[in-house]
C-alpha cells in the first residue's frame, strides 16, 4: 500500500478497530466476555479485510475481500445494536456512527468497483 496516499476506507477502518478493542474492555467489565469477543473479532476484522483487500490480485478479489469487510460491518453493526438496547451494556453511541459510516463508504466501493468492472469488460469485448 502506497503510504504517500491517503486512503479514507483503510483510515476509517483502523481508528474504529482502535476504537473498539477499547469498548470490547468495557462490555468485558460488564461481564458479558461472549459478546466482547465478538464484537472484538467482527469489529476488528473489517479493517483487517480491507487493508488485504489493497493487495488484491484483481479486480474480482479486491470485491471479494471488500465483500468480506461489508459482511463483518454488518456483523459489528448487530452488535453495537445490542450493546445499545441493552440496559446493562456500555453505550455504544460513537461506534454506532462509524459503523454507519464505514458501511456506507463498503457500499459505495463495492458498487463503483462493480460498474467499473463491467464497463472494463464491455469495453474489451
Amino acid at each position: 500500500m502506497d503510504s504517500k496516499r491517503e486512503n479514507l476506507i483503510v483510515q476509517l477502518t483502523t481508528d474504529f478497530a482502535v476504537k473498539v478493542v477499547a469498548f470490547h474492555f468495557k462490555i468485558k467489565k460488564a461481564g458479558v466476555i461472549p459478546m466482547a469477543n465478538q464484537i472484538f473479532k467482527s469489529g476488528t476484522s473489517i479493517g483487517a479485510n480491507v487493508r488485504e483487500a489493497q493487495n488484491a490480485e484483481s479486480k474480482s478479489d479486491f470485491i471479494h475481500k471488500m465483500k468480506i469487510a461489508a459482511k463483518e460491518a454488518d456483523e459489528t453493526e448487530y452488535w453495537i445494536q445490542i450493546c445499545e438496547r441493552s440496559p446493562f451494556l456500555p453505550d455504544p453511541s460513537e461506534l454506532k456512527t462509524e459503523i454507519t459510516s464505514i458501511c456506507r463508504v463498503l457500499t459505495k466501493i463495492i458498487s463503483s468497483s462493480k460498474i467499473n468492472s463491467s464497463n472494463f469488460q464491455l469495453k474489451n469485448n
